[in-house]
């Protein structure tokens, strides 16, 4: 007798891996057809226009990361100094390999913040225990590079958690009212 599949089964996270690339999975047109009434035609031929403008990047999973023990979420501001070339390109190459850190942008604003870095976790004690394992003892030089840090951990409850999708779409309906 097999045993029963699980979330963290290797088939399934391949699966979940798969659906991420490019073009890997198709809209469901006879689901948009009914929510909009509109022809096949029209719908196919309305996904290609956005595909070809490059407003669509892809189709894919969207996963309830609490659901799965990562129920902390934390967003850091870095006041950085690039000028230490060698240490900074080594901290990000960590970075890009951190499965935990999924965004590391440019910040531009006011303060002296110049990065911003977000990172899924289950807790805080594993964020910091990640944090000091990979980065502030394992890079020589890391506090020439990092001068500071504002750390945000963003927690239950949420009070609106929103597509990025779907608020795009509002905002372009309300620049087209004149709203915006």
């Amino acid at each position: 007798m097999r045993a029963p599949k699980r979330i963290g089964d290797e088939i399934r996270l391949k699966i979940l891996e798969a659906l991420l690339e490019k073009g890997s999975v198709a809209p469901n047109i006879r689901q948009i057809q009914r929510k909009t009434g509109f022809h096949k035609a029209t719908i196919k031929a309305s996904l290609d226009f956005l595909a070809k403008e490059g407003l669509l990047q892809g189709y894919g999973p969207k996963i309830n990361f609490h659901s799965l023990g990562y129920k902390l979420e934390t967003t850091v501001l870095l006041q950085a100094d690039m000028s230490e070339k060698k240490t900074f390109d080594e901290l990000v190459e960590r970075i890009k390999k951190d499965p935990h850190i999924y965004q590391l942008a440019s910040v531009i604003g006011s303060g002296n913040w110049n990065l911003l870095a977000r990172h899924i976790y289950k807790d805080v004690e594993s964020y910091h225990n990640n944090d000091l394992k990979n980065y502030y003892e394992a890079i020589p030089g890391i506090f020439k590079v990092i001068k500071d840090r504002q750390i945000f951990y963003a927690t239950e409850p949420y009070y609106k958690s929103a597509s990025r999708t779907r608020s795009i779409i509002e905002l372009i309906r309300r620049s087209k009212e004149g709203k915006d």
